[in-house]
């Protein structure tokens, strides 16, 4: 399944605000619905920064994919999924219907279901085959990807400390299939993690369990000093959150590399802030700051 969801920051403040960063991947095609939640912090690959071979190649590999293939009907819920044969089709009184599945299913012994997924998948390769054509004309990556979107799967940072709601209405029967996949991965996971208690003043860094201290020190010639060593983590967390839009979060564990992105983030006009969201620094407090409760943003304080 293309759907995932891991925890990469798990933190709760001194009077037990939780801050949460997830990576997801999930199908591009629902990527609005995650929108809709703005209480969380996101930063999502990039239809406009991936180059068109690479997006090619993504949606070949694995292609995002309907996980239930639900039966034509009113309202916004399919509530039977397409899983009859072609024999079943062919004892419906419709006979408009009844025609149009003899010429479409005679030479097929495939369920309905798997026909569907047969032709989402010819879709895609008809998709892919525009999409060269358009590239062989020079038109650029930012209009040509576009065409893939409905076959890709997206990844996302994604933050906040307001999960309550979310779940009330994504890990529910009634919500869109892909969404709900997720929303149940992401409620699952959160039961199973266990936050890292922080003091006041401490922060919360995703990615941050994975950085290596005396590479540090190796890298950019730092002497060992914990609140250089902070600061240092906080932009290799803020460039690897920003590199998502490339579909490459992680990044090669080059720190001076990490540093420098995240120097141009702060120093471009106009700064490009949102990947500052997901580091942020625990307050003895249940305040909002922004759309967190109990931690205030990297960004707050470089805004200030």
């Amino acid at each position: 399944m293309s759907i995932k969801a891991e925890i990469i920051a798990d933190s709760v403040n001194p009077i037990g605000s939780r801050l949460t960063t997830f990576i997801l991947e999930y199908p591009r095609f629902v990527h609005s619905e995650v929108l809709t939640h703005r209480v969380f912090s996101k930063n999502a690959a990039s239809s406009r920064a991936i180059p068109i071979e690479k997006m090619i190649q993504q949606v070949i590999d694995n292609p995002a994919m309907p996980v239930w293939w639900g039966k034509n009907q009113s309202g916004m819920q399919a509530k039977d999924e397409l899983d009859f044969t072609t024999t079943d089709y062919e004892r419906d009184k419709d006979e408009r219907l009844i025609g149009i599945i003899r010429g479409f299913y005679k030479e097929s012994n495939l369920t309905a279901k798997g026909k569907a997924k047969q032709i989402w998948l010819e879709a895609r390769d008809e998709a892919i085959k525009q999409v060269k054509r358009l590239n062989g004309l020079g038109l650029h990556k930012q209009i040509s990807n576009r065409i893939l979107e409905p076959w890709f799967n997206i990844r996302v940072i994604f933050s906040g400390t307001e999960f309550e709601n979310f779940y009330k209405l994504r890990a529910h029967p009634d919500a869109q299939p892909e969404f709900q996949a997720l929303a149940y991965m992401m409620l699952d996971e959160h039961k199973k993690s266990t936050p890292k208690q922080l003091k006041h003043g401490e922060w919360h860094i995703p990615f941050g369990d994975k950085i290596d201290e005396d590479k540090i020190v190796e890298e950019l010639k730092v002497q060992k000093h914990e609140e250089e060593f902070e600061r240092i983590k906080q932009k290799i967390a803020v460039a690897r959150c920003a590199r998502v839009s490339y579909h490459n979060y992680e990044g090669k564990d080059d720190y001076l590399a990490d540093v420098k992105l995240c120097d141009r983030l702060f120093s471009s006009e106009p700064k490009h802030l949102s990947p500052t969201e997901h580091v942020a620094q625990a307050l003895e407090s249940d305040q909002f700051i922004g759309n967190f409760k109990g931690f205030k943003q990297y960004r707050k304080f470089i805004e200030q």
